[in-house]
């Protein structure tokens, strides 16, 4: 690793015979011992990122436990760790992980939204609007505007509609182009039967352009929008065009699945 020193030199006699020696008395402090177990842990903290963001949980998994066997009170490694465990689809492994990130460090901001993630995909809206409301209330917090998203999303849930809107529309008042918020507006209008706003929202969701898989499920969800208001051939295409954007998806799934019952 590129952190790491090596001694490399060339002697000869009684002068190499005095570098073993030395070298064999060199016993490194505790706290230096604590400092290369550190490096090395952010060595492979950093391999995990890089695996995590390409895709490669498994990969990251190993980098993370292994960072974690070095430097088990690194708050930044424990989120880590709830991460990869959340994109490996292991949630309470992951929930685990991130109460220790938050034990570790309080103020931890990310590890708070993302605990407030994981609790709103296992339906655990009340929990998750009480991490989210910490974070609103939390005047350090950088990004407000991602957990108004979630506490609208689990005011939505929860049947608080009213509530839900004003927190969606906060959010985009803090950042117009946020799409989770945009999105989770646009299906709370659906459920209350606000087609043409809903539709108008999803339509902004496409434009920002967040990726196929966003993409496809707002198309989808158009469709259900156009099939309401009697538009079938405008459901259609949107059908069709959420299997092209995200082929192997859910959303893809759903599409071909709709779409054979239109046909």
């Amino acid at each position: 690793m590129s952190d790491r020193r090596r001694w490399r030199g060339v002697a000869a006699g009684a002068a190499l015979v005095w570098v073993a020696f030395a070298a064999g008395c060199a016993t490194p402090s505790a706290k230096e011992e604590t400092e290369i177990k550190a490096r090395r842990a952010g060595s492979h903290l950093n391999l995990g990122i890089d695996h995590l963001q390409s895709g490669r949980s498994a990969l990251a998994l190993r980098e993370f436990m292994t960072a974690e066997s070095l430097d088990p009170g690194n708050a930044r490694i424990q989120y880590a760790l709830g991460e990869a465990y959340m994109a490996r689809q292991k949630p309470d492994e992951a929930e685990l992980h991130f109460l220790k990130a938050l034990n570790l460090r309080p103020d931890f901001h990310d590890a708070r939204l993302s605990l407030s993630a994981l609790y709103i995909v296992q339906e655990r809206y009340e929990e998750a609007w009480k991490e989210c409301q910490a974070l609103v209330d939390e005047p350090t917090f950088p990004e407000p505007w991602r957990a108004l998203a979630n506490r609208g999303w689990a005011e939505f849930k929860l049947g608080r509609l009213a509530e839900g809107r004003r927190s969606l529309q906060l959010a985009r008042e803090y950042s117009p182009n946020y799409w989770p918020a945009i999105l989770s507006l646009a299906v709370l209008e659906s459920e209350q039967g606000r087609r043409m706003e809903a539709i108008s929202l999803l339509e902004q969701v496409i434009a920002i352009g967040p990726g196929p898989g966003v993409e496809a499920e707002a198309n989808y969800r158009l469709a259900e929008n156009y099939i309401a208001l009697g538009k079938r051939d405008r459901a259609v295409g949107h059908l069709a065009t959420a299997v092209a954007r995200a082929p192997d998806g859910e959303w893809a799934r759903r599409s071909e699945a709709y779409l054979k019952l239109l046909r």
